[in-house]
């Protein structure tokens, strides 16, 4: 338990920190916990030391793991690459899906949401450095599709999401600039039903490069659970 509460209060002081040099108030940024092949009982004692939010990446997990969350009281986002016939795992449970990314996964929201009688928040990932193995909306797409999608009513876009490419937090630091000026920009134009709330951007090497550049929600895995293991793999045991 000492080790969970540590590596928790490590990360709300790293995001206090960043938050002073941006000169924001730490209120204004989420800590999301990435939960990704980590079991409950991997996963209580960092809630117990104070997380309120987390994210999953596959479907399945996440519907394996919703109960636990909702025992805790704990707010269950997706984050992960989605596939239109997963949405029904998500669509009323997760606070948030983070990771809408195309016409047709929106559609498919927007459909189950309707017959759910309910409007599922989402946020729409953009593929901020062009890369041809991520997931993501073209930025220069992005306007396009928004209005595209603030026609359906059973959804509510709240803001944007990225993953920049693998490099070091101050290479990072300039695509989160870019999320940030999309973010801005998108948000002034007012589309209906498209609302610039939340800015999810930066992990567990740069989250506070993102928060420097405007993110309201950091999503952090392995700075608070340690390296991850899928299940099987020998480092699944260690």
């Amino acid at each position: 338990m000492d080790t969970e509460k540590t590596s928790f209060q490590k990360i709300t002081e790293g995001i206090a920190e960043a938050c002073y040099k941006a000169g924001r108030s730490a209120a204004e940024v989420r800590l999301v916990g990435a939960t990704k092949f980590k079991t409950a009982e991997q996963i209580r004692p960092v809630i117990e030391a104070g997380l309120a939010e987390a994210g999953e990446n596959r479907a399945q997990e996440f519907n394996e793991k919703y109960d636990f969350f909702m025992e805790c009281g704990v707010k269950a986002h997706f984050i992960g690459a989605l596939q239109t016939n997963k949405v029904k795992y998500l669509v009323g449970r997760a606070a948030l899906i983070q990771s809408v990314d195309r016409l047709e996964l929106a559609a498919e929201v927007n459909r189950l949401a309707a017959r759910k009688k309910l409007v599922q928040p989402i946020l729409i990932e953009v593929n901020i450095g062009g890369e041809e193995q991520k997931s993501g909306a073209d930025p220069k797409e992005l306007r396009e599709l928004l209005k595209l999608i603030s026609d359906m009513p059973a959804v509510r876009v709240e803001g944007l999401m990225c993953v920049p490419p693998a490099v070091c937090e101050e290479e990072a630091r300039g695509y989160f600039a870019r999320m940030r000026e999309l973010f801005l920009s998108i948000g002034e134009e007012k589309l209906p039903n498209v609302f610039m709330n939340e800015l999810s951007m930066g992990m567990s090497g740069d989250y506070k490069a993102a928060i420097l550049e405007g993110s309201t929600m950091v999503r952090i895995g392995s700075a608070l659970f340690g390296a991850r293991y899928a299940a099987g793999s020998q480092g699944a045991h260690r």
